[in-house]
């Protein structure tokens, strides 16, 4: 149903999630910015498939919910 990511794409998104924590680095000083700015690249860096990821972090939870 979901199809999985190759290796090269997934190690291009972080590397390009890595440029922009760089370069969004001034930013990050104000904290209203800085906890949506980190959100977004959580997601960036966790995605790995076509699945959402809040779809998978679910399931990796398992039977805790």
């Amino acid at each position: 149903m979901y199809t999985p990511f190759d290796k090269t794409r997934v190690v291009l998104r972080r590397c390009a999630v890595v440029i922009a924590g760089i370069t969004c680095l001034p930013t990050l000083i104000v904290p209203p910015m800085a906890s949506r700015i980190y959100s977004h690249l959580h997601q960036v860096w966790l995605k790995d498939s076509t699945k959402p990821v809040w779809l998978a972090e679910s399931e990796k939870a398992g039977g805790f919910f």
